[in-house]
């Protein structure tokens, strides 16, 4: 049976106002999508609130399908440019979904009601019948293209309304538009103005080139502001652009749609779509990105009966292998941030959510494709470079959002060095990091790192839990750099830092805790109190040393920690959207399972991380617990399933957990792997992972181990791991 069989972009699209939770859902798009690709062709439900796809399963209508999608985000999302509705008769001129824009004119718009079991979502393809206008609509994609078919009923008014304004929590600032014959070609112009990603606080700008050709011969005119210019007009510029697009169609006639885009140029989209979508063959179309797909999954390959851990499984791995994106053009071309056209030796990519993607995303893309960490790496790197600042935070179209919290760029990095993967400047790389780490700020470097004395000279952040144990976090891995570059007082001045850790123990609340400008506690109500933490709270927070598990749980004491461990799992519903507790739908809990492992306690470790397995993720649009985030949530089910987790990035220690398949393989790349013993790495189980959730015997190319972890370069040598189980 083919991987993408198990595909199913439904999982998790439910977003805000869904009822539930206030805190939303999944957030991801069903709509088509290759690996790593450019263009994301998926439909939209609304233009309002905290719906960062633009799709929310719990809304029953569509106005139109957009070219380009984040997945899984919040803080109001961004993208969703070219918005395509088709249409029959006469329609208001505005969508009558989007929140972002007044709707003066009409009272309906031009959404379509539509039903979910008129809905089929695979890996590269989506379809819908919108109920309104009786037309069925399928959208497939290349690396830069994408194809609309929409096969109407017989009507002398059909239609296709462009909305070239639209963008997802906010509008276009600016579009320019020409038609000639069956091309639409245009640009258009996005800023932190017109809002976008934290409704223009993350600061996002770029510019969308499109180049578009429909199959068919149409009349047409623009409109703006909900009025319709002249016929004549066949090029135009505003801020609120759409076109009208009218012709006559048989019964069941087909329209297609082809289109490329670029962030370069409209060279650059015309190219894009002569390279990778040169007719408008929509089958053939599909049949290769399902390729595309089949092969990115050949990654890793698992054997199973159970059809929902099958699905989950291959759906995660899908989500995992969406971002980061390129950015490049066919020819390799690609915008700096800087606004310069360059050409790169590698694949420069986009939308990096490091706060969230560090912890499972990159210890696993590490393992199954190194190439896209490398490739990542470098991107961060000469956005770095040119803005003279920090790596990136949480970066999309080039530009740092600053969004959460940490020095996430510089983990990565340190981490992916450490592991072998080091096709980048090392110098320049450390240099930035290291300034980063020191707070330098002046003409030549910019560093995002807090400039206050107390951050300085006793490494912590006043009032701020999270982001001194974020910093920290990164001190560790910048330690290890430096120690593998051979820069020992680096990594003694570093490490020294690290070890302060323990300075926010409070041993009056028994917790880790926020401490004022003058290095006294903030007071607190209890654990679950939210002073000083980010997206937790005390409780959740405490548990984020992962460099010194064993030392942070000696704080606690060693009996009283394993309690706490404990109850912090038991209270916690983890199929809920929030938990006081262990809260999965959330990254600072991320990995703490595998704790027990370090504390000698490996079933446990098995245990609560198979009841996370089966209970915070399952099939249909509510299976994520919480916001997917760019891959995060997914990467922790498909290394966890495999049978591993990187508690601390710079520690290139996988910490082991029952498998949930019997037998795994994984695909190395003898480029960045070692591959001394095999170009795979399998995992295999005695028994039924599912009825046998306890390990007993360890064993490592044949030869029994005595741990409960694996370096990566045993994982990448090759061979095989074999596990022995045990029902209790």
């Amino acid at each position: 049976m083919k991987k993408t069989s198990y595909i199913d972009p439904i999982i998790g699209t439910v977003g805000d106002e869904q009822g539930e939770s206030f805190h939303g859902g999944g957030k991801t798009y069903p709509g088509a999508a290759y690996p790593f690709g450019m263009v994301q062709l998926s439909p939209d439900t609304t233009t309002s609130g905290d719906n960062g796809t633009g799709y929310n399963y719990c809304q029953n209508t569509i106005e139109g399908f957009s070219f380009n999608h984040m997945s899984g985000i919040g803080w109001y999302g961004d993208l969703g440019n070219l918005q395509i509705m088709p249409i029959v008769g006469k329609t208001d001129l505005r969508s009558g979904s989007n929140a972002e824009v007044s709707f003066e004119k009409g009272k309906t718009g031009w959404k379509s009601p539509f039903s979910h079991q008129n809905e089929v979502a695979r890996a590269g393809y989506y379809s819908v019948f919108l109920d309104r206008y009786k037309i069925k609509c399928e959208s497939t994609v290349s690396l830069h293209t994408g194809m609309l078919r929409f096969t109407y009923p017989k009507s002398e008014e059909c239609g296709i309304i462009l909305n070239f304004s639209r963008r997802i929590a906010g509008h276009a600032d600016f579009e320019k538009i020409t038609v000639c014959g069956r091309t639409i070609e245009g640009e258009i112009v996005c800023t932190p103005g017109g809002g976008g990603f934290g409704r223009g606080h993350g600061g996002i700008a770029y510019k969308l080139y499109f180049s578009l050709e429909a199959s068919k011969d149409f009349s047409y005119r623009f409109f703006e502001n909900e009025e319709l210019f002249a016929e004549d007009v066949s090029e135009l510029s505003g801020c609120d652009l759409h076109l009208l697009a009218n012709f006559e169609a048989t019964e069941n006639e087909e329209i297609l749609i082809r289109c490329g885009i670029s962030y370069v140029d409209l060279k650059g989209a015309r190219n894009n779509l002569k390279s990778e979508c040169p007719d408008f063959n929509f089958d053939e179309l599909y049949k290769k990105a399902d390729l595309a797909w089949e092969s990115a999954l050949e990654c890793t390959t698992v054997e199973g009966k159970d059809q929902t851990d099958l699905t989950l499984y291959y759906t995660c791995l899908y989500h995992v292998l969406l971002d980061p994106r390129t950015a490049v053009d066919c020819d390799e071309r690609y915008v700096s941030p800087n606004g310069e056209i360059c050409h790169a030796s590698y694949t420069h990519r986009t939308m990096f959510s490091g706060w969230d993607v560090y912890r499972s995303e990159f210890p696993l893309l590490s393992i199954i494709d190194p190439v896209s960490v490398n490739d990542e790496i470098n991107s961060l790197l000469s956005i770095a470079v040119q803005k003279k600042t920090s790596l990136p935070r949480w970066e999309l179209m080039g530009i740092d959002s600053h969004c959460m919290v940490g020095d996430p760029g510089l983990i990565v990095l340190a981490d992916a060095y450490l592991k072998g993967i080091k096709n980048f400047n090392i110098e320049k790389a450390y240099e930035i990091c290291k300034a980063s780490a020191l707070s330098v700020y002046n003409d030549s470097f910019k560093s995002f790192r807090p400039q206050c004395s107390q951050y300085k000279d006793s490494a912590f952040v006043p009032n701020s839990l999270s982001e001194t144990l974020e910093y920290l976090l990164a001190d560790y891995c910048l330690a290890q750099l430096a120690r593998a570059l051979g820069k020992n007082e680096d990594y003694e001045h570093f490490m020294s830092r690290v070890r302060s850790y323990k300075d926010n123990f409070n041993k009056e609340t028994g917790f880790m805790g926020a401490r004022d400008e003058k290095g006294s506690f903030v007071p607190v109500k209890d654990e679950y109190d939210y002073c000083g933490c980010v997206e937790s709270n005390i409780f959740q927070q405490s548990w984020f040393a992962p460099y010194d598990v064993e030392g942070l749980c000696e704080l606690f004491g060693k009996e009283r920690a394993v309690s706490l461990l404990e109850r912090l799992f038991e209270k916690a519903d983890f199929s809920r959207l929030w938990n006081e507790d262990y809260n999965h739908s959330n990254e600072p809990c991320h990995n703490i399972t595998h704790y027990f492992n370090l504390l000698g306690l490996p079933k446990r470790t098995q245990y609560w991380t198979r009841r996370v397995q089966k209970e915070a993720y399952r099939t249909g649009a509510f299976g994520f617990c919480g916001n997917e985030d760019v891959g995060q949530l997914s990467a922790w089910y498909v290394l966890s399933a495999l049978g591993f987790a990187q508690v601390c990035m710079g520690d290139k220690r996988y910490f082991i957990n029952t498998p949930l398949f019997k037998k795994a393989k994984i695909r190395l790349n003898r480029e960045y792997h070692a591959c001394t013993v095999g170009s795979e790495f399998i995992i295999e189980c005695d028994k039924s992972p599912l009825d046998y959730p306890y390990i007993k015997e360890i064993y490592l190319n044949g030869k029994k181990i005595d741990r409960h972890f694996l370096t990566y370069e045993e994982i990448t040598a090759g061979g095989k791991l074999e596990l022995m189980l045990e029902e209790e």
